[in-house]
């Protein structure tokens, strides 16, 4: 063999020859991509997100406006598409209007739990000790108390009102993402990578932040995911009760309340609202449980 070929065999093949290097979050986009059951209920929650943010320019009427000569009108009277509720509103203004206030108290409750039971579920973790005994205790004790009745009691005993009906259910959510951040950060901690950052020299808050938040995120933002829908139907049942958002702020939950008394008159008016929790729900859990898919290096 001449040395000309033998160059040619050992030489390092070309770059554009060489296969793609991907990380990880460009596989889990790349999973997603095929994922069609995930991006079609994802494309209904940004429909949903956006018809709530532009509420106030495609609402066609005001959503508080009542008029008692136009109750409880079937879809189609005159320019109320939906029809009207049982004080004259119409429908389609209040389920638009009525996304923004369900949305918050889907979203915003399971963000501030995320920041505060997962701040408290990595301390936990990573420190040990009579720290970690201290907080999940407590997460236990509070976690004992099923999630309807504690958010059904914190709400009631604050008083009614979309605020705290949110601190409420921030309350709820606070022991279950804690629990989920101190297991991650329990499992993280043992690794070898964390043993010789300490060896080195690294202080607790650079460890935590370089090596244990990357790996305790991905668990806690699935986890939290999922929640929202569980969020959305119990900020919905606290306004049916009359502990949520106060009338005549729209709200689908409290819109269900109200229209109890016309169920006989326009049973599809009662349907509605009871709808748009339902796809809403829905499409946030199948949405969490594509993520979780495609956030599972194993699979």
């Amino acid at each position: 063999m001449s040395v000309a070929s033998l160059s040619d065999f050992t030489a390092a093949p070309a770059k554009d020859k060489l296969p793609p290097v991907r990380g990880y979050w460009a596989s889990v986009g790349n999973r997603l991509r095929y994922d069609y059951l995930t991006l079609f209920f994802l494309s209904v929650i940004a429909i949903i997100v956006l018809l709530a943010i532009f509420a106030p320019f495609i609402a066609p009427f005001d959503p508080t406006k009542s008029s008692m000569a136009y109750r409880l009108k079937a879809p189609g009277f005159r320019n109320f598409i939906l029809g009207t509720d049982e004080l004259g509103r119409d429908m389609l203004s209040r389920l638009l209007w009525g996304g923004r206030t369900s949305l918050l108290m889907g979203i915003v409750p399971v963000c501030l739990a995320t920041l505060i039971g997962g701040a408290l579920g990595v301390t936990a973790g990573f420190i040990g000790g009579r720290t970690n005994t201290l907080i999940m205790r407590t997460m236990d004790v509070i976690f004992a108390f099923p999630s309807v009745l504690l958010a059904v009691a914190i709400s009631g005993t604050l008083g009614g009102g979309a605020k705290n009906g949110m601190l409420a259910l921030t309350l709820v959510f606070i022991p279950s993402i804690c629990r989920v951040a101190e297991s991650a950060t329990t499992q993280v901690r043992a690794l070898d990578f964390v043993e010789a950052a300490r060896a080195s020299g690294g202080s607790t808050v650079s460890i935590i932040r370089t090596h244990i938040l990357g790996n305790v995120l991905g668990p806690v933002f699935i986890f939290a995911s999922s929640l929202i829908s569980v969020s959305i139907l119990l900020g919905s049942g606290l306004s049916f009760l009359g502990l949520g958002v106060e009338p005549p702020t729209p709200d689908w939950g409290l819109m269900l309340s109200t229209l109890r008394a016309g169920i006989y008159t326009q049973p599809l008016l009662c349907a509605l609202p009871g709808a748009a929790i339902f796809i809403t729900s829905l499409s946030f859990n199948l949405v969490s449980d594509g993520l979780r898919q495609a956030m599972d290096v194993k699979s």
